[in-house]
C-alpha cells in the first residue's frame, strides 16, 4: 500500500477561488475540530489573498485568525501560501521584513510553507527559504506551471534542482490555471521523483475538468500528496472535491484511508454555510474549458470580468482574452499567477479599452520589464522594452531584485508608532500600510469613533470639515456591501442619509466636488479647486483647450505616494509622453501621459478622487 495523502484547501485557496476570500472566522470555528480529525496531510488555512482580504473586507486581524485556528486544530499541520519575496502582498519586501514575517508565521502556527515565485526565479525564493529552515518550518518549493515555448520539462527540472539546493522538503507542482493534462502530469511527476528524489505534491485547479484525472495519473507516477476542497467549495475555479478523490482511490493501493462518512458530515456543514450566505457553487463553463486556448486562470478570469464590469465594457471580454496571450508573449511568457496575472491582464484590458496598444503602461508593468520582479522566462519584444523603458536601464542580471528594497523593520516600527502593540502589528503595517493603519486605529479608538452602526445615526467627528464626496462614495460602497441599512452624516445644520440604493441630502450640505468649489468655500480653502487650478466654467474655456480624460474607472492621484510632490501644476509646460497623474485601478498604478506637448490650464480632479471612464482629468492648451 502506498496511500495518497491529501491537503485540504477549503480554508484558504477554495474560498479565495470561489467566494472572493470572504470566509469569516465565525464560518470556520464550528467545524474545525471535525476537519482536524479527518487525517489530512495538512490544512491550508493562511496566506495568498486571505491576509489582506481579512483587513480590507472582513475587519479581522489575519494574525488573530491564524492563532485561533491553531488553538482549534491540534493534530493537523497548518499550511500557508507564501509568494516568495512578495510574502502575502503584491510587491517585493525587504529581506529584513521577509525573515521576520516567516519567523512570526511559524511562531503563530504555520507548519508548512508553500513558497512560489510567479516567474520561477530562485532569487525571489532564497531569503524566505533560508528563514523557513532557520525557524524549523517545512519548506515546500512550488513550481508555477504554465504552457509556453520556453516552459519545457527540462526548465522545470532545473528549477526543482535549485529548490532542492535551497533546502526544499517537498516539491509542489502548482497548476494555478488548470493547464495540466493527465499525461503531462504523469511525465512531470515521474521525472521529479526520479531526478529530484523529494516527495511531490500536486496542486490543480479544476477549471477545465482535468484535475481528477491528473491526480490519478500523478498517484500512478509516484506523487505523494494532492490538494482538494470540500464539495461545497470545490470545482470551477477551485480544487477537485475531496469526497470524489477519496472515493476514487478506495480499494486501490493509493487508498487515503479517510472516512467518507466524516467527510460528508463536514460537507453538510459547509453546504449550510454556502446556502445561508447565498454563495454560488464552483461550475465549469465553456469559458473555463477554453483555458486550454487562452490560458487564463479561473481567478484571473473572475478579476477580468469584474474589471470590465466596472468599466462598463463587459462585452469586450473576448477581445481581452485575445489580447492577453499577445501581451504575455511580448513580455517573455510569464506564468499567469499573482502578481503577473494582474500585471499582464491589466495591460491587456488597457490596450483594448484605450484602443492604443501600450499607450498607457502601469508602473508595475514598467517595473516588470525593467526586471524588478525577477527574470522573465523568455526574451521580451525589444521594441516594446525600448518604448516602455524610454531610456531607463534594465536591472543588471547579477542584481537580486529583492536586494533593492532596503526598508528595515525598525523604520516601519517607528513609522507606525504607538498604534502597533506587537511585532505582528508592525509586519501587518509593513505589508499593507493603509489597511493596517485603518484597522489598528479603528480597534484602538473603539466605539467612541465608530464610523457607522446598523440602522443608527452618528455624528461625524470631522468637526470643521465639510462632508467630502469621496467619503460619501465610500459609505455607499460599505452600505451596499454590508448588512448596514442606513448611515447618517451630520455637519451642523446639514444632514446626508446614505441608504441602500441611493443618497439623499435633507438639508444643504457642503460637499467638495471636482467640478467646482463647495458652497461657501473661498478660493484659498482646501475644498476649492484653486488647489488644483482655478476652475473655469465650460463657456469660459477657450476653444483651443483640449481634455485628458480617464481611460478607466479608478482613483485619481496627483502623486505616486502620499507626501510626494505633484507631477504637474497649472501653468506647467508638459512634453509628449510626460506623466500627468496616476490612476489606481485593478490593484495597479497606471500612469497617464500627455499625448502631445502643451500647457496645463486646469486640473479638474482632486487628489484621491474616484473617477469614472471618460471623466475629464486635465484641460491643456497644445503648443506647436
Amino acid at each position: 500500500m502506498r496511500p495518497l495523502h491529501i491537503t485540504d484547501t477549503t480554508l484558504r485557496d477554495a474560498h479565495q477561488s470561489l467566494w472572493a476570500t470572504r470566509m469569516q472566522m465565525a464560518d470556520m470555528l464550528p467545524i474545525l475540530p471535525k476537519m482536524d480529525s479527518v487525517g489530512y496531510w495538512s490544512l491550508e488555512v493562511w496566506g495568498g489573498a486571505t491576509f489582506d482580504a481579512a483587513l480590507r473586507f472582513l475587519d479581522e486581524n489575519p494574525w488573530d485568525r491564524l492563532r485561533v485556528i491553531k488553538r482549534h486544530v491540534t493534530k493537523t499541520p497548518l499550511q500557508m501560501l507564501l509568494r516568495g519575496q512578495n510574502l502575502v502582498g503584491y510587491r517585493h519586501y525587504s529581506d529584513d521584513i521577509v525573515r521576520r514575517f516567516v519567523h512570526a508565521a511559524k511562531r503563530n502556527g504555520i507548519d508548512v510553507f508553500r513558497v512560489f515565485d510567479a516567474l520561477n526565479d530562485p532569487r525571489n525564493v532564497e531569503v524566505s527559504a533560508e528563514a523557513i529552515k532557520e525557524c524549523g518550518g517545512h519548506f515546500e518549493g512550488a513550481i508555477s506551471y504554465t504552457v509556453s515555448p520556453v516552459h519545457t520539462l527540462d526548465a522545470y527540472l532545473e528549477y526543482a534542482h535549485v529548490l532542492k539546493d535551497l533546502g526544499a522538503d517537498t516539491i509542489c507542482i502548482k497548476d494555478m490555471a488548470g493547464m495540466l493534462t493527465p499525461f503531462r502530469t504523469e511525465k512531470m511527476v515521474r521525472a521529479l521523483k526520479e531526478e529530484i528524489g523529494l516527495p511531490v505534491h500536486v496542486h490543480c485547479h479544476y477549471i477545465g475538468g482535468m484535475a481528477p484525472m491528473n491526480y490519478l495519473k500523478a498517484a500512478e507516477a509516484g506523487a505523494d500528496i494532492v490538494d482538494t476542497a470540500v464539495v461545497a467549495l470545490a470545482f470551477g475555479n477551485s480544487q477537485p472535491a475531496v469526497e470524489m478523490i477519496v472515493a476514487a482511490l478506495k480499494e486501490s493501493q493509493y487508498d487515503s484511508g479517510i472516512d467518507l462518512d466524516l467527510l460528508f458530515e463536514i460537507a453538510e456543514y459547509w453546504e449550510s454555510v454556502r446556502e445561508r450566505k447565498k454563495l454560488k457553487r464552483g461550475v465549469t463553463s465553456l469559458l473555463h474549458m477554453e483555458v486550454f486556448s487562452h490560458q487564463v486562470p479561473g481567478g484571473m478570469m473572475s478579476n477580468l470580468a469584474s474589471q470590465l464590469e466596472l468599466q462598463k465594457a463587459e462585452d469586450r471580454l473576448p477581445d481581452v482574452l485575445e489580447e492577453i496571450p499577445r501581451v504575455r508573449a511580448e513580455v517573455g511568457y510569464p506564468p499567469l499567477v499573482t502578481p503577473l496575472s494582474q500585471i499582464v491582464g491589466t495591460q491587456a484590458v488597457i490596450n483594448v479599452l484605450t484602443g492604443k496598444r501600450w499607450a498607457v503602461v502601469p508602473r508595475e508593468m514598467k517595473d516588470y520589464i525593467r526586471g524588478l520582479y525577477g527574470r522573465p522566462p523568455g526574451p521580451m519584444d525589444v521594441n516594446i522594452v525600448n518604448a516602455v523603458l524610454a531610456g531607463d536601464s534594465p536591472l543588471p542580471p547579477d542584481v537580486r531584485p529583492g536586494s533593492l528594497v532596503t526598508t528595515t523593520y525598525d523604520e516601519v516600527e517607528a513609522e507606525i508608532g504607538e498604534l502597533a502593540h506587537s511585532e505582528e502589528d508592525v509586519l501587518m503595517y509593513a505589508l499593507f500600510p493603509n489597511e493596517a493603519r485603518q484597522y489598528l486605529q479603528a480597534h484602538q479608538e473603539g466605539a467612541e469613533k465608530a464610523v457607522f452602526m446598523m440602522g443608527e445615526e452618528f455624528d461625524s467627528y470631522r468637526e470643521e470639515e465639510p462632508v467630502d464626496v469621496n467619503q460619501i462614495r465610500e459609505l455607499v460602497k460599505l452600505v451596499e456591501a454590508s448588512d448596514v441599512t442606513e448611515v447618517v452624516i451630520e455637519e451642523g445644520d446639514s444632514r446626508v442619509v446614505v441608504r441602500k440604493g441611493g443618497v439623499s441630502a435633507e438639508a444643504p450640505v457642503a460637499v467638495a466636488t471636482a467640478s467646482g468649489p463647495a458652497p461657501g468655500a473661498t478660493p484659498e480653502s482646501p475644498e476649492s479647486p484653486q488647489v488644483v487650478g482655478a476652475a473655469a466654467q465650460p463657456s469660459e474655456r477657450p476653444a483651443t483647450w483640449k481634455t485628458v480624460t480617464s481611460p478607466m474607472v479608478g482613483t485619481f492621484y496627483r502623486s505616486p505616494s502620499p507626501g510626494a510632490d505633484p507631477f504637474v501644476q497649472v501653468g506647467d509646460s508638459v512634453t509628449e509622453g510626460q506623466t500627468l497623474c496616476i490612476l489606481e485601478a485593478m490593484k495597479l498604478m497606471n500612469e497617464i501621459a500627455a499625448d502631445e506637448p502643451g500647457i496645463v490650464r486646469e486640473i479638474a480632479a482632486t487628489d484621491a478622487q474616484p473617477v469614472e471612464y471618460g471623466t475629464v482629468l486635465f484641460y491643456y492648451e497644445p503648443v506647436a
